[in-house]
């Protein structure tokens, strides 16, 4: 059953040290460091800058234990919070511009065959094999290689150069290199042998629209917020809790997982398999490596996150470590989903254009 806590927050001058929970010295499970509470009185001229906050909690007292009903605070952070009155315009102003020169770029370094190394990049690859099974698994690897690689050099290269440089280089590499992969699927996805096809069968088609549809449910949290992923706010590590973590704690890789079993199954044919099997492989990876960082960065408080959830949707919950709010609804009738459901919507129509898009460049 879902309770409230009152919580205090404050500017960071009046917050005490952020402490590391210990599960063994004790069977409460303290906040979150960013939700420390404050000291009990704190001076009377600060006290405009405080308001008070409500924070919904499902966490068992003991989340190895399924009788321990006394519920804790939230240890990480809300999912897909978006609060249009924190909002200042001219950070959305900054990301407009700045995905403008990014495009640009993108078009003029990689897109462009007359100007960009794009399509070199993909001659390249292709010539290791004439096989498109084997060049789209290459493709894969090559970017999940950089991908992960820089992710697990986040910390190091954070301190190196900064998080906002950082963030750059990471999307400034990744970024092509996850394009010259989608494209070569979307040209190359009816190459090779077919190994099934139902694309006949009534109710295959809608079975796998709703199965596509579904997935994009499942994106990690980070990605709504634009505002970080483009740096014009300082990037962060989160440590997310609520919403769609409370099915799973790596819905990305769930994600990617259902799109590409209803992808595979809808084509069927071997070069769609192999894209799944890179794909897929590179997300459990992703799974295995996400939860190593995390646990480096923010050790006893991301264990006892690890408590509560569970990598297999639905696990946690019915064994009982995790119990969903009375309105667990609410946590995703948020901007962020509201969004993510038009897009779906809007790029299932635009497959046309997409396909016309991609086949221009001979990639």
């Amino acid at each position: 059953m879902a309770v409230y806590h009152l919580l205090l927050s404050t500017s960071p001058s009046l917050a005490l040290p952020p402490r590391r929970p210990n599960f063994s010295s004790t069977r409460r499970i303290p906040a979150h460091p960013r939700l420390t509470k404050l000291p009990s009185s704190p001076p009377s001229s600060s006290l405009p800058a405080i308001r008070k906050t409500l924070v919904r909690s499902t966490l068992r007292e003991d989340p190895v234990s399924p009788d321990a009903e006394s519920p804790t605070l939230l240890i990480g952070e809300d999912s897909a919070a978006f609060e249009l009155g924190k909002q200042k315009l001219v950070s959305w102003v900054y990301f407009g511009v700045i995905l403008g020169v990014v495009l640009y770029v993108l078009n003029v370094v990689w897109i462009d065959n007359s100007t960009g190394f794009g399509k070199s990049y993909i001659d390249a690859v292709s010539t290791i094999s004439g096989s498109p099974e084997v060049a789209m698994l290459m493709l894969i690897l090559i970017f999940a290689t950089v991908h992960s690689g820089l992710a697990s050099l986040r910390d190091v290269g954070e301190k190196l150069i900064g998080e906002r440089a950082f963030r750059v280089l990471f999307a400034g590499v990744s970024l092509p290199l996850a394009m010259s992969t989608i494209v070569f699927f979307i040209n190359h996805r009816y190459d090779g042998s077919q190994l099934w096809q139902l694309q006949g069968v009534p109710g295959v088609h809608e079975a796998i629209w709703v199965a596509n549809f579904v997935s994009f449910f499942f994106l990690y949290p980070s990605t709504f917020n634009l505002l970080e992923v483009a740096a014009v706010d300082k990037p962060k590590m989160h440590l997310w809790e609520t919403g769609i973590m409370r099915i799973t704690r790596h819905p990305q890789m769930v994600g990617q997982i259902v799109w590409c079993l209803a992808h595979t199954l809808w084509i069927g044919n071997s070069v769609a398999a192999s894209a799944s099997l890179g794909l897929i492989a590179h997300h459990l990876f992703g799974a295995w490596n996400g939860d190593r960082r995390l646990a480096k960065r923010y050790g006893d408080a991301f264990e006892g996150i690890k408590k509560r959830t569970s990598i297999i949707p639905f696990a946690a919950i019915i064994e009982g470590r995790q119990v969903l709010p009375e309105d667990y609804y609410k946590e995703f009738v948020r901007l962020p989903y509201l969004a993510i459901t038009a897009l779906t919507v809007g790029a299932y129509f635009a497959h046309p254009l997409m396909q016309g898009a991609s086949f221009r460049l001979h990639w």
